[in-house]
């Protein structure tokens, strides 16, 4: 595969107040911390100079993470205005996201809730991870949730592998990682998580499929193209389908509707009660989105 350039830019979507980005599995998002030579930041830069704001820790108001290591759909907000709509939806836990991944071995549920509470690893020389609750120097555990469809049974380099849909019902650091190495099906070529042993693949085989951020004014939707396939990587053998991709993904998106519909429906409507027809926003909430847009702060990934 060749290697990413300020030009390879690829959008998915773009409006005056968003831009989602197809993020390279090699990238990491800004240059602050770590001296790389191509960044996300600068490829958005060299795309869209005249929308990078110098006021900001990155240039641009990157409205979630991706790790170094994770390919897919990066939402990014072109306005303090936006970021604050878009804030407030992750927030509120309206988002829906999902994953693409290939897994070790084959997993024997069609579909399964891993619910691990999931911590900072104090261990020494595992600083840097995240852990399961109950795991030696497992510190500030809190309660996640991951739901899991099994897409393909196959292999991968001869060797059982699953090809799977995941979606982060929370959003702690490393979840779907952490949660699928727990579970006894790492996600292939993740060398953090497999203590170092899954080290030949070219890649972490997990991606940002879909990204659905209802903000209210404009309903913010991408998909990025599955890269999992056997004709771009032939390590990739699918033996059986499960569930159609296409039809998993449907159903996400209707329950997406729905728990938006259902939001919108606990919104009273203007005259009532009181309000204005908005949300009743806190002073506490009005500070910490003040803090979020502000600080932009990324933890590195492994």
């Amino acid at each position: 595969m060749e290697p990413a350039t300020p030009e390879s830019l690829s959008v998915l979507y773009q409006s005056a107040d968003f831009v989602v980005v197809n993020k390279r599995w090699d990238l990491r998002l800004d240059s602050k911390l770590w001296p790389r030579p191509l960044t996300l930041q600068a490829q958005l830069n060299q795309r869209f100079p005249d929308l990078a704001d110098p006021g900001t820790c990155h240039g641009f108001r990157f409205c979630h993470q991706l790790d170094f290591s994770t390919s897919g759909a990066l939402c990014v907000a072109l306005n303090r205005a936006a970021a604050g709509r878009a804030y407030r939806c992750f927030k509120e836990r309206i988002v829906t996201k999902a994953y693409v991944a290939l897994v070790r071995g084959h997993v024997g549920e069609d579909r399964m809730t891993i619910n691990h509470a999931i911590g900072k690893n104090t261990t020494e020389g595992l600083t840097h991870t995240m852990c399961i609750q109950g795991t030696e120097g497992c510190e500030n555990a809190k309660p996640c949730q991951t739901e899991l469809w099994v897409l393909e049974h196959g292999t991968y380099s001869g060797d059982p592998a699953s090809k799977v849909l995941l979606q982060p019902l929370t959003g702690r650091t490393h979840q779907l990682r952490v949660h699928c190495s727990a579970s006894g099906h790492p996600i292939v070529g993740d060398f953090t998580y497999s203590l170092g042993r899954d080290s030949a693949p070219f890649r972490m085989m997990l991606h940002a499929l879909y990204l659905r951020v209802p903000t209210g004014p404009e309903l913010v939707e991408a998909t990025a193209p599955d890269p999992f396939l056997p004709s771009l990587d032939p390590c990739w053998v699918s033996l059986r389908t499960i569930q159609p991709l296409n039809a998993t993904l449907r159903t996400l998106r209707t329950a997406g509707e729905r728990a938006e519909a259902e939001e919108a429906g606990r919104v009273p409507a203007a005259g009532q009660s009181g309000t204005s027809g908005r949300a009743v926003v806190t002073e506490c909430a009005e500070r910490q989105c003040r803090a979020w847009l502000e600080e932009w702060a990324f933890e590195p990934d492994s």
